[in-house]
């Protein structure tokens, strides 16, 4: 019986996914044997160290299957069609895919179009492809910056990093877009030569204003922004409520606690000493939330359309909201000194921050101050009374104490990663570009709200409700292996031969804390996690350390809260506004939907801090830079900017020349001949060579950083590549 490392070690080698026969021959198994290796089989997928590819065949991890549909994109350096994924994460390398010359009579395909094609793996993340056949020909429309060529033809550039190609626009096709423009066009079939052609439909704004900015990714994005008719005039007619027989909650001080910008309140604290006796040391809390559902009922216009987005979307400029504004700021909006209808949480805690009890509340409230978190903090730091009450601030920062000694004690994720902020002016320019302060006021919250979500989950648990979990599973455990193999060579260990539990990842985090290299594996530690998602299904949430978990306290902005409030109200029997028979047909398509519409949303905003970061350093073109080593992929090196945080790309070509081989494992770009070794991690310095606002993307020029081989180990996995001649020197601090 082969051993599960030369299985993978033979999978790996295999240009294509195999099926169980092919790997039974290779290691001569035979008769009962066989279902052993089934067994075996069937356990290393479950691991994580093999993927089960179509048809029951077997692929290295992370391996592409063997068919799949893909995007023509553009040429190579001979004139080679390439083509990429058509769905592909922004944050991992693309892979490259090699288009193979098609039968003589085979109708031709193009860039733009799209194929099903059969792929084999030629090296690390390297492809070629067969076409089997079209799908459809080019997409139906494309989104870039008109510009007019020296030789006065129009063109469009595409803003999708993706397009490696331009559009030819004729003047009839133009709609009157000027230089500049960023327009909407029609995509016209074409030949396999030249540039497509494509009729320009919509002008929306010019690249030259800074608010265009976020109404670019709005449409890349596909994220709906206009309300329909429907769901404006039932949040218009909605009124407030009255007492009736709601929990009166007016009485006691809630505040709100959020960011100098918000503008939607969606939650307020108050937090007190427990006065009982067999409780020494305890607290109370409550956790009051805007009670959306009284206004968003099952399957109207502005459920439908909440629905529909999913969330709301954060740019630096504006907000996409999930509802419209007489809600979201309005109506659900918690403001000082207006009664709102809310859905609260009672919960008592003891010394120690685990939770005795809770209750499901709903009430009338009357907010007692809106506080920023700086101003939380400053009252915390001087002593200040909040609202008229001197024990407030005291009370809440003593729960969150409590909480948080929790917290530490079952082994929740600890990863610290600055937060970059833009800062935009009254008009609409960038005036700055720093990291978000993380006070304990923006920890006090996240504690207070963790809580009430799991209290939420118990509650729907004990009812026998149906529950929209939010589920984070464990890593892969070979996204594990090679994090652990990576830390080896900076002296850092990642326990082996147990279940990694997120106490594991805060050792090394904490070991780590203090050395040059703790930024890099914070940033390794959450690039090793799996991503969180809304599920039916509780697996539990790996990160936070919890086996019950669900999202309760941000309806006014997340269709998943709207969902538990919904099944709260119905389960306990609290009114009008719980979920319809409707609910539990298609709740699996729901949660597939409204994970979606968060990862559009993600990276929707974090496409716009790139280009709003890019546009701020568009008149810095030519200036010195100083930076740290992100990533390290095979066609170059990924820096992140001193002072801006911005992301920037040493192109391989520009490094000093060589022949380079890529260490995926080890995250390096090690030179054949010269020696030179550019690692994740190295510091650098480079020139600022280009900027290009309209995709986000920095240039950069290397200057020095690296340094020279030891020698002697090959790469494991490598995808060689050469670089022009260029001058290098080693690393030294230029004056």
């Amino acid at each position: 019986m082969p051993t599960a490392a030369a299985i993978v070690e033979f999978v790996r080698e295999s240009p294509v996914p195999l099926d169980r026969r092919a790997i039974a021959r290779h290691f001569n198994v035979k008769g009962d044997a066989r279902v052993a290796l089934k067994r075996l089989l069937r356990e290393m997928a479950d691991r994580g160290d093999i993927d089960l590819a179509r048809g029951r065949k077997i692929a290295a991890t992370g391996q592409l299957p063997e068919i799949m549909p893909l995007h023509v994109i553009g040429l190579d350096e001979d004139g080679e069609l390439l083509a990429a994924p058509l769905s592909w994460p922004d944050d991992q390398p693309q892979p490259s895919i090699l288009l193979l010359p098609q039968a003589r009579r085979a109708k031709a395909v193009g860039i733009g179009d799209r194929v099903l094609g059969r792929l084999e793996r030629r090296g690390d993340n390297s492809y070629e492809a067969r076409v089997i056949r079209a799908i459809d020909r080019a997409p139906l429309q494309v989104i870039g910056v008109f510009y007019t060529t020296k030789a006065g033809a129009g063109q469009i550039q595409p803003t999708d990093r993706k397009s490696k190609s331009a559009y030819e626009v004729a003047k009839a096709d133009r709609g009157g877009a000027e230089d500049g423009d960023l327009v909407v066009a029609d995509v016209l079939a074409g030949t396999r030569f030249g540039l497509k052609k494509a009729v320009i439909t919509e002008r929306f704004a010019s690249l030259d204003d800074p608010r265009s900015i976020s109404l670019l990714c709005i449409r890349e994005a596909d994220i709906p922004d206009r309300f329909p008719a429907p769901a404006i005039a039932a949040a218009e007619a909605a009124k407030p409520v009255a007492l009736g027989k709601r929990e009166d909650l007016r009485g006691i001080p809630l505040v709100t606690i959020d960011g100098a910008d918000a503008r939607d309140f969606d939650d307020a604290v108050w937090a007190a000493p427990d006065p009982d006796d067999s409780n020494p040391g305890g607290w109370l809390l409550l956790v009051a939330i805007a009670d959306v559902a009284h206004y968003v009922h099952h399957d109207s216009a502005l459920d439908r359309e909440a629905q529909k987005r999913g969330n709301s979307v954060y740019f630096p400029d504006r907000v996409v909201p999930m509802l419209p504004e007489a809600l979201s700021n309005g109506l659900c909006s918690l403001r000082p000194d207006e009664d709102r209808a809310c859905m609260a949480v009672e919960m008592t805690l003891d010394r120690h921050g685990i939770k005795r009890r809770h209750r499901f509340i709903r009430g009338l409230m009357r907010s007692a101050a809106r506080l920023t978190y700086e101003q939380a903090q400053q009252a915390h730091d001087q002593g200040q009374a909040v609202a008229g009450e001197a024990g407030l601030i005291p009370a809440l920062f003593g729960a969150f104490q409590a909480l948080n000694q929790a917290r530490v004690q079952r082994g929740a994720l600890e990863i610290e990663l600055p937060e970059r902020q833009i800062i935009i002016g009254d008009a609409g320019d960038i005036t700055g570009i720093g990291s978000r302060q993380r006070l304990d006021s923006h920890r006090l919250i996240e504690e207070f709200m963790v809580l009430a979500n799991v209290a939420a989950a118990e509650t729907l648990e004990k009812q026998r409700q149906i529950c929209m979990y939010r589920v984070h599973d464990q890593p892969a455990a070979d996204k594990v292996e090679n994090l652990r193999e990576f830390l080896e060579g900076l002296t850092f260990k990642l326990s082996r031969g147990q279940v990694i539990r997120p106490h594991h990842f805060n050792q090394l985090l904490s070991k780590a804390a203090d050395s040059p290299h703790a930024a890099m594996v914070n940033e390794l530690v959450l690039r090793a996690q799996s991503q969180a998602v809304y599920s039916p299904e509780n697996i539990g949430h790996f990160g936070l350390g919890l086996t019950k978990y669900a999202h309760f306290t941000s309806p006014i902005r997340r269709y998943a809260d709207l969902i538990v409030h919904r099944a709260l109200i119905a389960g306990l029997k609290l009114g009008d506004g719980g979920h319809g028979a409707e609910d539990f047909e298609q709740f699996n398509d729901v949660a597939a939907h409204i994970s979606m519409t968060e990862r559009r949303a993600a990276n929707a905003e974090r496409s716009a801090n790139d280009r709003f970061t890019a546009r701020f350093l568009a008149d810095r073109v030519g200036s010195d830079v100083r930076g740290r080593v992100t990533s390290v992929t095979r066609f170059g090196l990924f820096v992140c900017l001193d002072g801006t945080g911005a992301d920037g790309l040493i192109p391989i070509a520009t490094l000093p020349d060589d022949y380079y081989d890529h260490d995926e494992m080890r995250h390096q770009l090690v030179g054949r001949s010269n020696g030179w070794c550019f690692s994740l991690g190295d510091v650098v310095e480079a020139r600022l060579s280009a900027v290009d606002p309209g995709i986000g993307r920095l240039t950069l020029k290397l200057i020095s950083g690296g340094k020279k081989h030891s020698g002697a180990r090959p790469p494991r996995r490598s995808s060689r590549r050469p670089a022009q001649r260029r001058k290098h020197k080693p690393a030294t601090r230029r004056r």
